[in-house]
């Protein structure tokens, strides 16, 4: 078992802090080790006191965890003052794991969370120890000293603040503008990291990103590796957040994807869907159905059945079993699916019956469509024509078709949210379909 250290404040009201690192490092796999620098009483409104451990305390505390525990990686959150800033240094100087620093500053609920002289001693002490300080915009601005507003900003704020020590920067782009690009910048290559961006604020985001970046480290993955790993579980714990108390809501950091779950909604789902199916709607090709992880980002985190519904004599059978990776055309269609809408992780494909758009129309449900003929040399078709579907429509539709185009059948993809909602849309779809 590997283990991972989290150096940072108790929060009362189990969101954030130690409460929410615990969480995402009992999640990612690793054991959690904690040093406790600060007792708050906080909950989801506001942060009512904070009270700061002994100095000798937190020394004690890193030392008999360091002196024990083979550490993989450690994580500071909340250091609170310049006095503890340096008494961490001094520890986390003596040790040679990677360390991500989370450049607390101010909470969620707009309480601040630092004393003066606090970013001078990180600057002076902390970060020269660091593989990885993530900022976000605010924290940006007050370590480089410069504005931030858009991701140019951004750039420049990482550079500086790359200077002032550690390995590499992420600039979180939680607070800037209408979409989500994190900024990674580690000395030669500045990275745009894109994801979805969801119309919330939630407690203990920042912890759970930077607790799932260190328990990463910790099981060996490289610093990019553990980077797009913990953003796509922070990805996944935003759509399963929660509301436990009554100001903000909570990210889920102790989310983890149930496979086995997945994989049941498309074992179950699948002999349905066959049944449901006339073989004339059925492609040559076959009917396959894939469900993804929350956190999906490559065809294995897609659920499809292996051998796809197939037509036997005057009916549709289920010819494999359902296993992650099994298809990589109806998972790239998901895939690109979810960079607009991640809640839609479920599709499938029938038969198109060429000018049955006005058929399709009285569905009640939103059709789109792209043309073969202009798909550009060497790209995914899928990813290329969901991409040309989705603009078209300025939004997800809930199918997608094309006309085909030759050796290539006309196609229908209908999108859902899981797959008994896609069986739900196929059925509508069905009786105006048939001829």
């Amino acid at each position: 078992m590997k283990s991972a250290l989290t150096i940072a404040g108790s929060d009362s009201g189990g969101g954030a802090g130690i409460q929410a690192d615990l969480k995402s490092f009992a999640a990612v796999g690793v054991h959690g080790t904690c040093v406790i620098t600060c007792i708050t009483a906080q909950n989801t409104r506001s942060v009512d006191s904070i009270f700061p451990l002994p100095l000798e305390e937190i020394q004690k505390q890193l030392r008999a965890v360091i002196s024990d525990f083979e550490i993989g990686a450690a994580k500071t959150g909340m250091l609170y003052s310049a006095e503890i800033v340096r008494t961490v240094a001094k520890e986390i100087g003596r040790t040679k794991f990677p360390l991500v620093v989370d450049p607390v500053m101010v909470a969620t609920v707009g309480a601040p969370l630092q004393q003066d002289g606090f970013r001078e001693a990180l600057v002076e002490h902390l970060l020269p120890h660091a593989m990885l300080v993530t900022p976000n915009r605010y924290e940006a601005e007050r370590l480089a000293g410069v504005r931030v507003r858009d991701t140019n900003d951004a750039e420049r704020a990482a550079r500086i603040i790359r200077k002032l020590g550690p390995a590499a920067v992420l600039v979180k782009g939680g607070h800037l503008g209408t979409k989500l690009v994190d900024v990674f910048y580690d000395g030669r290559t500045m990275r745009h990291l894109f994801g979805y961006r969801h119309a919330k604020e939630l407690h203990g985001a920042g912890c759970t990103l930077a607790a799932s970046i260190a328990a990463y480290l910790a099981q060996g993955s490289r610093l990019h590796e553990a980077v797009e790993s913990a953003r796509n579980r922070v990805a996944a714990g935003f759509a399963t957040s929660y509301r436990a108390g009554r100001g903000v809501a909570i990210i889920s950091s102790h989310y983890r994807p149930d496979r086995y779950e997945i994989w049941s909604a498309v074992t179950e789902t699948a002999p349905a869907l066959a049944r449901a199916v006339p073989v004339e709607l059925a492609p040559e090709v076959g009917i396959n159905l894939g469900y993804a992880l929350p956190s999906a980002t490559t065809p294995a985190d897609v659920c499809a059945l292996q051998g796809r519904i197939v037509r036997v004599g005057d009916r549709l059978e289920v010819a494999g079993p359902a296993a992650f990776g099994a298809s990589k055309h109806i998972a790239r269609i998901i895939l690109t699916a979810m960079r607009f809408d991640p809640t839609l992780r479920c599709a499938t494909n029938l038969k198109y019956w060429n000018q049955a758009e006005r058929r399709l129309r009285s569905s009640g449900l939103v059709a789109s469509s792209f043309d073969r003929a202009n798909e550009p040399r060497g790209v995914s078709t899928m990813e290329w024509g969901t991409e040309q579907a989705i603009a078209k429509k300025g939004r997800i539709p809930d199918m997608i078709y094309d006309e085909g185009a030759l050796g290539k059948e006309a196609m229908l993809r209908v999108l859902g949210k899981n797959p008994q909602d896609v069986l739900r849309k196929v059925r509508r779809i069905i009786r105006l379909l048939r001829p």
